[in-house]
């Protein structure tokens, strides 16, 4: 509205945007900066509307998918390419002057690009493995949205490639982390510039400082670097300087070399940090979401003004983990901007790399008012999910049989020990009183233990001392119960397991005292589980007569599917004839080469050629609609030319 404003005031010519990153992420958002400065030209063109310039640079697709809650589907329009993009770059130059790097050849300093490629420690592999399997239940709808889903899988993934401590705080310092390798390169870099006093920058967008005394990157670098013997007020966080007025004069001290190593996010320490001065070393700690995320980084060090003619700037990667996904995505968005963004002419067309989507069908965007089209297009969707429900119904009626044959016997079977084992563990609990702190005993290691925080201190000394995590190991013994320690890599944690006839878990924390009174619960509710499994076991054997109830069903939809595609059967043969349009042309051509009557030819054409006219040329719908619309306006049209050819035949 205020760009309008200001147009209506100055003839157009009152607006100025400056940027360094037009397109961030796709090329719709050309049409954006468009909107704001070339009104009147995309009005003038007819292309006010979003669909108008869509439909004129892009191809979309449609596709059905299953809508967000599940429950039905919903078609999804997305862009698939690009097309004329010279006439776009054209227009889009009318109002913008685009300078490359390239064109300006500015006084920058020479970037040398250092890629860290990391191996990943043993934790993270493990880790790695744990996220495909929990999206592998997240597709299959085993987990409820609230407990996982995709967005947190890829989080988890992120903080997994950054430091697998972000998941766990007391998992192990991988020896060549990206923190530890950073901390090398950070430290080396600063000892070569001590005499010009040299500064770096360090990104990192996740684990930013909370001041509340959790893990983060931030401060594990700094206390780090500090005690390698570089002082600590040469070490800056942006988000410790939350003012303009702050941040001008750290900004300050950057440029005069006092504060030497800064860190930051992208949001806080990307545009408009004017710190380039001294800058000698850029680091990327972990990959960001865009590449003008990217971009901005990079903007910091290679700018103008810079006293270094050459300057190093570190990527860090691990391998195998979510990090060479996203370098990936970031690459081939860049690719795309590229070729948008350039000094050379731009290609003809090119694919739009923005965020990609799995989607259960596609089908193409027919805009046309042909009821036999539009009444395909449905039945197409109806069929897909009748079939898609048949399906799953074989497939369900399948698990019954399996289930019935072999998975409620095994489980019966197997809640029925487990019953008898809760029921020995639960008198054994009864025999001893775990609140009484004067009779407590256990064993951590090979000591016994009759204090409950020297106790719990050592169960967690003894947690993070363990050699394997995954596998983990018997770590104590209580009442007869033993107690083993490993780490659960789905919910990033350590477990405790109190083994008696059966084993219950429970979650080691950072509280010695917490942790013991764990212990106890669990052991206290052993009863409740043992009601549970009670109950569980009458529910399993109720499932069991269900199934072989529901075993005997057939497809209750199945002659709506047979009836629906038969339909479709009919409508792919009214708008799919070319195997009849052709043998009509060859019949047609036969009639005439054997000079068959006027009265057999005129049969052919009455018959044959209004129904398979619109087919014979394989025309497109939109061409067939055009013949129907101007065969129903000039309706004595063919009768004339019918005469006129009769006509000339009797004079051949």
């Amino acid at each position: 509205m205020k760009c309008r404003y200001m147009d209506e005031l100055t003839g157009g010519r009152g607006i100025t945007f400056a940027t360094g990153t037009p397109v961030s992420n796709s090329m719709t958002e050309l049409y954006t900066i468009m909107r704001y400065l070339q009104y009147d030209t995309l009005m003038r063109m007819g292309m006010g509307h979003f669909d108008s310039w869509a439909a004129t640079f892009g191809e979309t697709v449609t596709a059905i998918e299953l809508s967000p809650e599940g429950t039905g589907y919903r078609a999804k329009t997305r862009f698939a390419r690009f097309f004329n993009l010279p006439e776009l770059i054209s227009i889009f130059k009318e109002a913008a002057d685009i300078q490359t790097s390239d064109m300006l050849n500015l006084p920058v300093p020479e970037a040398e690009f250092i890629n860290e490629v990391l191996k990943p420690s043993e934790e993270q592999q493990e880790m790695v493995g744990a996220f495909s399997e929990r999206a592998e239940s997240v597709r299959a709808g085993l987990v409820n949205p609230t407990e996982d889903n995709m967005l947190k899988i890829t989080n988890d993934g992120r903080k997994c490639a950054l430091d697998q401590r972000l998941l766990n705080e007391l998992l192990p310092d991988a020896e060549k982390s990206k923190v530890n390798t950073c901390v090398e390169n950070a430290f080396q870099v600063w000892d070569e510039g001590k005499t010009d006093r040299t500064t770096q920058l360090i990104f990192c967008d996740l684990s930013t400082p909370k001041g509340d005394g959790s893990f983060n990157v931030y401060d594990d670098v700094r206390e780090k670097l500090v005690a390698r013997g570089i002082p600590k007020e040469e070490i800056a966080f942006i988000h410790e300087y939350n003012t303009e007025a702050k941040k001008a004069e750290l900004f300050t001290k950057v440029r005069a070399g006092q504060v030497r190593i800064l860190m930051g996010s992208t949001p806080k320490l990307g545009a408009g940090t004017n710190v380039q001065d001294r800058l000698i070393a850029l680091h990327h700690l972990d990959c960001p979401w865009k590449p003008s995320d990217l971009e901005q980084q990079e903007g910091r060090i290679l700018r103008q003004g810079n006293q270094n003619d050459k300057v190093k700037i570190f990527r860090y990667v691990t391998e195998n983990t979510f990090d060479a996904y996203m370098w990936q995505i970031l690459e081939n968005k860049q690719k795309f901007i590229s070729q948008i963004m350039t000094s050379k002419s731009p290609v003809r067309a090119c694919e739009d790399v923005d965020d990609t989507a799995l989607s259960y069908a596609e089908i193409k965007a027919l805009a046309t008012g042909n009821p036999y089209i539009k009444e395909k297009m449905d039945l197409d969707v109806q069929v897909s999910k009748l079939k898609l429900l048949k399906a799953n119904h074989t497939s369900q009626i399948y698990r019954l049989e399996s289930d019935i044959a072999k998975n409620f016997p095994v489980q019966i079977s197997a809640l029925k020990e487990r019953i008898a084992g809760m029921q020995i563990d639960s008198q054994v609990v009864k025999s001893v009183d775990l609140q009484d702190n004067d009779t407590f005993a256990m064993t951590v290691g090979n000591v016994l233990y009759e204090d409950k925080k020297e106790a719990g201190e050592a169960l967690i000394a003894a947690c993070a001392g363990l050699k394997t995590v995954s596998t983990g190991g018997k770590v104590g013994e209580y009442h007869g119960f033993t107690l083993s320690a490993s780490y659960n890599m789905f919910s990033n944690a350590f477990e405790l397991t109190v083994k008696g006839k059966c084993s219950y878990k429970l979650e080691i924390g950072k509280d010695p005292v917490g942790n013991m009174q764990r212990i106890h619960n669990t052991l206290s509710s052993i009863d409740r589980k043992l009601t549970e499994s009670e109950q569980k076991l009458e529910t399993v054997q109720q499932q069991l007569a269900t199934a072989q109830e529901e075993v005997k069903k057939p497809f209750p939809k199945e002659a709506e599917l047979n009836e629906k595609m038969e339909r479709l059967s009919e409508l792919n043969a009214l708008l799919n004839m070319d195997e009849k349009g052709n043998e009509t042309i060859m019949a047609d051509e036969d009639i005439g080469r054997e000079g068959s009557s006027t009265d057999s030819r005129d049969a052919v054409e009455e018959k044959e050629l209004p129904e398979t006219a619109d087919r014979i040329h394989k025309p497109s719908i939109l061409e067939r609609l055009k013949q129907e619309k101007a065969q129903q306006n000039a309706p004595q049209q063919p009768t004339v030319q019918k005469s006129a050819k009769k006509k000339h035949e009797q004079e051949l």
